[in-house]
């Protein structure tokens, strides 16, 4: 059986069809709230988001705005995010609804760390040199 996907019971078409003074009451109080004090970036944001989806463009929207609430006509584009050093492709789909842009572009890596080397630790001093 195929996974429905649905937030609050609702279908990411049904969302998209909504006004979003229905759809406020559906989240959580810090989006909400984010959303409602929406600053200049974020304004901005919206904008360049719409005008986006007015051109139909195919490209990604870049973005630097990492605390951006993901919105329901959001589902299906795609995001370029900075993390501080590059752009993080972030692929936007209904389960993400109710998250912000910077949950999906990690900051830090994993770190691997090599195996020691000559001179690494104080045991290494008494390897012969090759």
């Amino acid at each position: 059986m195929a996974e429905r996907i649905a937030f609050r019971g609702l279908t990411p078409s049904e969302l998209a069809k909504k006004d979003m003074k229905d759809y406020m009451p559906m989240i959580t109080s810090r989006e909400r709230r984010t959303i409602k004090r929406n600053g200049l970036e974020y304004r901005q944001l919206i904008e360049k988001v719409n005008a986006h989806i007015a051109s139909k463009s195919t490209k990604a929207i870049r973005t630097t705005i990492r605390e951006a609430v993901i919105l329901p006509h959001w589902v299906g584009l795609k995001f370029e995010v900075h993390n501080g050093k590059e752009w993080k492709p972030v692929y936007v789909t209904a389960a993400m609804l109710n998250h912000r842009l910077g949950q999906y572009s990690h900051t830090t890596k994993r770190v691997i760390h090599s195996d020691p080397g000559i001179r690494a630790t104080r045991g290494s001093k008494f390897l012969a040199m090759k």
